[in-house]
């Protein structure tokens, strides 16, 4: 069964050679890889043979200035923008031409000279990225769209639920594009999803869908540059299924033995380099001669191109640009804060902070949910929606996987994001993007995320086991991302303008507990704090005590309470980066250590903490090093049994231990 391109009354000779061209380059070079792979010079493949028309197609109808997001599949969409050939062997060699300096590979990268996005692993992130890029063309009215690519098996995904359903709300211009081929790994489709078309999802968020056949480069091209010019012209989003096969196996080393002969045969029968050769020649618009020639050009490109990536040397590793590249490289330190202060809360703190950052920031938009009209639940963000609009407070649905990677996909296009989650309990939802995608970003091809996602937490508000856990350990183990977690106002207010200024993405914890509670003359004006600076608040030589979020506050009563304890009381402020200077000077001052925390016991960052005092300070000590923790049981909402949870309860009977050990 051969593809029928006689419904061809639009592109003209010119267009159809170059469609050619576009769609023999990628199979000209998977070949060549998949001769590399068996030669052990790559180390893994995913092919896309049979496929290439829909990436060629998708992205020679857009403009080159739109995003596309591209799967491992997509080798098509890389040739098609024109990437050099020696950039991409680089990257598959491991080598520093490449697009990560050797730390990921095949297509997990992007190139923001190309405008593309590349994948994580966990696909369906990917789909709320073009969201967020979608949302920064929405913003900018610059009448661009986005495409996005995921297969058949990414559709099973709660992130694309998520992603479509935000950008069917928010009207963004992003073309959905799911290749249909067949196959999840070994799972097919009927094992993936129980409706008969891919496109038929999109009823359900209110979506104009499409169904295209993916191996007809023509009607690929044709169909989506019409969707595209629609789309420029009347922001929306667009389901799009590609029907296709895949020909080969998930990865080569997983062959086809579980896909039935006769689909192999029908689908080969349905080649779309050869069938468009075939008709092309049949019409007289590809002379053999013109075609041989053609194919020894992108061969003689290929094996020129091979060989500097042969020839480039083999990455030499150095520690320092390791460490380094875990973050972008940007220094907020203090600036002067006025003189002039006013008396007020831990939470018109924050919000002060939020509010000239949006003012600062003509780009910056905070997302999250009921935080518009209704102010957020615990009204930082009141009167928000009247002073900066709906485009920059936006409501979000109760979606936080694709929110986090929203903000993620507005930072690729220029500009800045917040998100609030309502309770920090929340974010487990969000988790993914979050450690897999913003937490890497900057080391794995060197996209900055200055996303700073916003932490109620905490206990003393009898929230019980959903709204009350202060969960910062989840993410202080994560490289790439930074932890702040203030204790008083002027530190919020100061951190948290540092944090919107920093390119790297922020998990910025807030004590509910503080939010009504602290009070503190503050200064008026817009000042920074340096991220990853401890304060000092108290100072003795009876011992060291080292807190944060609402600790310090328990460190300070109880300290209050036994007048004769003279301690050093270190409030962190900021958990990773961790500033060890501060803590080492003072235990080896006072020769002793103790470490609160809210969190419970097991797990917390107060092990590594005390770990770290242990390994630099040993000799110093003169005491055991303690920490202080909560149970190690999820917190309960029942004040007797909260109390009984929190660290708090025996905090005092540490203290006194160390002070008379």
């Amino acid at each position: 069964m051969k593809i029928d391109y006689n419904s061809n009354k639009k592109l003209n000779n010119s267009t159809l050679l170059n469609l050619h061209q576009l769609l023999l380059k990628p199979r000209l070079v998977e070949e060549k890889m998949l001769i590399l792979l068996r030669q052990g010079k790559i180390s893994k493949w995913f092919s896309g043979i049979g496929q290439e028309a829909i990436a060629v197609g998708v992205t020679a109808a857009l403009d080159k200035d739109e995003y596309i997001l591209p799967m491992h599949r997509n080798l098509g969409v890389f040739t098609t923008r024109g990437i050099p050939l020696y950039r991409l062997f680089s990257q598959w060699q491991g080598k520093m031409n490449g697009f990560t300096k050797g730390r990921d590979r095949s297509f997990h990268f992007g190139s923001q000279a190309h405008h593309i996005i590349g994948m994580i692993s966990h696909l369906g992130p990917q789909l709320g990225v073009a969201d967020g890029i979608a949302l920064g063309n929405l913003l900018k009215k610059n009448n661009k769209v986005c495409a996005v690519f995921s297969g058949e098996g990414g559709t099973s995904e709660g992130d694309f639920h998520e992603a479509l359903n935000i950008a069917s709300v928010w009207n963004l211009p992003v073309l959905f594009c799911i290749e249909n081929n067949g196959y999840g790994l070994s799972t097919p489709t009927n094992e993936q999803y129980n409706c008969k078309h891919i496109a038929d999802k999109g009823i359900g968020y209110g979506m104009e869908s499409h169904i295209i056949a993916g191996n007809n480069i023509i009607e690929v091209y044709t169909k989506v540059t019409e969707i595209a010019k629609s789309v420029r012209e009347n922001p929306r989003p667009i389901l799009i299924e590609f029907k296709t096969f895949r020909m080969r196996g998930h990865e080569e080393a997983s062959g086809t033995k579980y896909v039935p002969n006769h689909l192999l045969e029908f689908w080969e029968s349905k080649d779309p380099l050869k069938n468009f050769e075939k008709y092309l020649i049949e019409k007289n618009i590809l002379e053999e001669k013109y075609k041989e020639q053609l194919h020894a050009e992108i061969q003689l490109e290929i094996n020129t191109h091979l060989e500097l990536a042969f020839s480039e040397e083999k990455i030499k590793p150095v520690l320092e640009d390791e460490i380094n590249d875990v973050f972008k490289n940007y220094e907020v330190k203090n600036s002067k804060a006025s003189e002039t202060k006013e008396n007020i809360r831990f939470v018109d703190a924050i919000s002060k902070a939020l509010m000239d950052g949006m003012e600062k920031h003509d780009h910056l938009v905070i997302m999250g949910q009921d935080i518009a009209s209704y102010g957020g639940v615990f009204k930082i963000t009141d009167g928000f929606l009247d002073r900066f609009g709906k485009d920059r407070v936006r409501n979000t649905p109760i979606c936080e996987s694709a929110i986090v990677s929203t903000a993620y996909g507005l930072v690729v296009n220029g500009m800045k994001a917040i998100v609030e989650m309502q309770f920090s309990d929340f974010v487990s939802s969000g988790f993914n993007p979050i450690v897999n995608l913003l937490a890497k970003s900057h080391y794995r091809w060197s996209q900055h995320a200055d996303v700073v996602i916003r932490m109620p937490c905490g206990a003393g508000v009898g929230a019980g086991p959903f709204h009350s856990q202060t969960n910062e350990a989840w993410f202080t183990k994560v490289p790439g991302l930074k932890v702040i977690y203030p204790a008083f106002p002027e530190d919020a207010k100061g951190l948290l303008t540092s944090a919107i200024e920093d390119p790297n993405p922020i998990l910025f914890f807030e004590h509910k507990a503080l939010y009504r509670s602290v009070y503190q003359d503050v200064p008026v004006n817009s000042y920074t704090i340096e991220i990853g600076k401890a304060r000092l608040l108290n100072s003795g030589n009876d011992m060291t005590i080292i807190a944060y979020g609402a600790a310090v506050h328990w460190v300070l009563e109880t300290l209050k309470d036994h007048s004769e304890i003279k301690a050093d009381v270190i409030d962190l402020r900021t958990l990773h980066p961790l500033d060890t200077a501060t803590i080492y000077a003072s235990v080896q001052k006072t020769a002793k250590a103790i470490v609160v925390q809210e969190d419970s016991l097991f797990g917390g960052i107060a092990s590594d903490i005390v770990a770290l005092i242990t390994d630099n300070c040993f000799h110093y000590l003169d005491a055991p090093v303690k920490r202080v923790g909560s149970l190690d049981t999820p917190i309960p909402f029942q004040k007797d049994l909260e109390n009984q949870y929190l660290a708090k309860s025996k905090l005092t009977d540490v203290i006194l231990e160390i002070y008379n050990y």
